[in-house]
Formats: C-alpha cells, sequence, structure tokens
C-alpha cells in the first residue's frame, strides 16, 4: 500500500512538476505527516526530491528526472502484480485504487510485459478466504485505519475472549491481516492531549493485540500519541504469533480410526492430518490405523471424536474414553425417550 502511493507521488511530481505536500496528502487523503515521510522515503531510495520552504516552495524532481517503470525485470513486475492481493486490500477501501494503479503500471510496460502480465492472470490466482468460513464483520476497519495513519487514540467497547466485554482507550500502531482475519497491533493509552499539542510518549506500555471483529464500538479521539521508535510491525508480528502458538494449551489423544473416514479427517482436521495418515504404522485387518489427534482442549477434543461417531474409537488417554462413553450414554437416552410424533413435527 504504501509503494502504491510512493509511485503516485512520483508520478503527481513527474506529471504536474512542483506541488506542496498539503497538495499531495489532498490528492492521496493522507496527512501532511504522512507525505513528508514518503518524501523522505523517496529520497532515501534515491530519488532526488528537491524541497523548498516559504512561499512558491513545494516538492519537485529535477528537470531532466524521469523514473524508469519499464526497466522492472519480469520476476519483478509479476510480484508487483501478485502482491495486490484483493481480499485485504478490499477490506481496508483500496480495492478499486489498486485497480487503477495496476492500469497505469500496466499501461506504462512494453508490449512484451504486458503478454505477460495477462498471462499470469491466466495461470495465477491468490484466495485470501478461508474455507466453511463466512467473512468476519469489519464494521470498524475504516475507523481503525484512519487512527493508524493519523497517530491518534481511539477508544473502544472490546468483546474478550470469555465473552466479557471491557472499554479502552487504544493507541493503535498498525494493522495486520492473517488468513483473511484483521488485528490492530496496540497499546492501552492514558493521553488525554488534543492533536497539535505535544505528544504523549509510550515507553515501557505493553503492546497487545486485538482482533478488530471484537470491536464492538470504536470512537476516533483528537488525542494523538507518540508512536515507539523500536516497534517493527512486521517483526513484532512474527514473535507475537510464535509466542501466541506457543502459549496454546494442548491436549492429546491416540484414537484408531476405520478406513471409511481416512479421505474425510483432513477436511474435519486440516491438512497435517494427511501426514500422519500416512505416517501410521501399518492398517488392522479391518483396514484401521491408530494416529494421536492435537486438541486446544479437553471439550474440544470431546465434541471432535463424538464427531467421528463409530468410526473412531479412543485409545488414550482413559478420561477421555469415560467422557466419549457417557455423552454417546447421554445421547442414547435422550433419542429413546422422544415421542416420535415430535421428530415428525
Amino acid at each position: 500500500m504504501r509503494a502504491d502511493r510512493l509511485i503516485s507521488i512520483l508520478m503527481f511530481l513527474q506529471a504536474r512538476g512542483r506541488m506542496t505536500a498539503a497538495e499531495l496528502a489532498d490528492e492521496l487523503e493522507v496527512s501532511e505527516r504522512t507525505i513528508y515521510r514518503d518524501l523522505e522515503a523517496l529520497h532515501a531510495s534515491g530519488v532526488p526530491v528537491l524541497a523548498e520552504r516559504g512561499p512558491g516552495g513545494g516538492c519537485a524532481l529535477p528537470d531532466n528526472y524521469r523514473s524508469n517503470l519499464t526497466g522492472l525485470s519480469e520476476p519483478e513486475v509479476r510480484a508487483l502484480f501478485l502482491s495486490a492481493v484483493p481480499g485485504p486490500l478490499a477490506d481496508l477501501g483500496l480495492g478499486k485504487s489498486i485497480e487503477a494503479a495496476v492500469l497505469k503500471l500496466t499501461a506504462s510496460l512494453p508490449a512484451v510485459q504486458r503478454d505477460n502480465i495477462e498471462q499470469m492472470r491466466e495461470r495465477i490466482h491468490i484466495d485470501t478466504a478461508e474455507w466453511f468460513r463466512p467473512p468476519e464483520p469489519l464494521p470498524h476497519l475504516d475507523t481503525l485505519q484512519r487512527a493508524v495513519w493519523e497517530d491518534r487514540c481511539v477508544e473502544v467497547l472490546y468483546t474478550r475472549s470469555d465473552s466479557g466485554v471491557v472499554r479502552r482507550r487504544l493507541e493503535p500502531y498498525g494493522l495486520v491481516a492473517k488468513a483473511g482475519v484483521w488485528y490492530v497491533v496496540a497499546s492501552i493509552s492514558t493521553s488525554t492531549r488534543p492533536m497539535g499539542v505535544t505528544r504523549v510518549k509510550t515507553a515501557g506500555r505493553q503492546v497487545q493485540v486485538y482482533r478488530v471483529s471484537r470491536i464492538v464500538e470504536a470512537d476516533l479521539l483528537e488525542a494523538q500519541f507518540e508512536r515507539p521508535d523500536w516497534l517493527n510491525l512486521p517483526g513484532y508480528w512474527e514473535r507475537w504469533q510464535k509466542e501466541f502458538q506457543d502459549s496454546l494449551p494442548r491436549y492429546s489423544v491416540t484414537i484408531r480410526v476405520a478406513p471409511d473416514i481416512l479421505q474425510i479427517l483432513p477436511l474435519l482436521h486440516g491438512e497435517g492430518v494427511r501426514a500422519l495418515i500416512n505416517n501410521a504404522a501399518p492398517p488392522d485387518d479391518g483396514g484401521w490405523i491408530q494416529i494421536t489427534l492435537v486438541f486446544q482442549s479437553f471439550e474440544q477434543a470431546r465434541i471432535s471424536v463424538l464427531g467421528l461417531g463409530a468410526s473412531a474409537e479412543v485409545v488414550d488417554p482413559p478420561e477421555m474414553q469415560t467422557a466419549v462413553l457417557e455423552a454417546a450414554e447421554q445421547i442414547i437416552e435422550r433419542y429413546r425417550v422422544l415421542d416420535p410424533t415430535s421428530r415428525r413435527s
């Protein structure tokens, strides 16, 4: 997304000549602060952006400077087009913008490379949505996105994993999309300072991750915050998700599985189960094999094993054998006492 904006700034300066930061901010619908950061990034990457202050000043490129987009190699062009994944960009309201940017870039390419792009579109499609799961509601993603861009605090009503609802004033540092699910990386704020006033330092505050779909309300505040210099969003996310996965509880259940459900087990428990099946000991005379599945809790394991019906048998642990047996007896008793006429209704 930022790369698209940097290219747009470059194109505006080449096409229109001198422009002020305010004019660029208006064209790209971002803050002047963001434009200044982008200009610094362009200059650091070797683009000779000239900036003059005062009346008649602004940003410009040397008269003889022209970017050479047509100098992109074929792998670079393919990478640019494949990076324009529609799902997350559409969630951020940038679907049309990325389509327009891709169209402009396509028009600037030589005919041979344009043909290669069409071939790639016919051969590669990236779908970020998960199977059998509807999209999560994201009514407050726009508010969070604006707060992230403008370094502004946001007050939210948040539903925790235990279903408790809490009110938090957050300093949102970034947004992350993982497998169709959006998260906001933020810390709890104590800032009450309005925009334009010296911003509050965030040193020593604990950075946390919040699931955007659990935000019930979100109000953008005037107060701004100081973004931590040490925070690198991709690096933080990699560390956080590893720690999160390591912290999850594990409950292992060893089961014998009938041959009639081997093909559907990967659909129920993920493709990793296919490797367990392939690496299992040879089947017995009836074709049953033994595998060990890992769940996050005892209850999740119990429900999952029950869902396999008579095609699965718990080998270990004994407590799961007892739990499945008790549940099966309760199911039998419930259906035994049902009035047949009520079942037809």
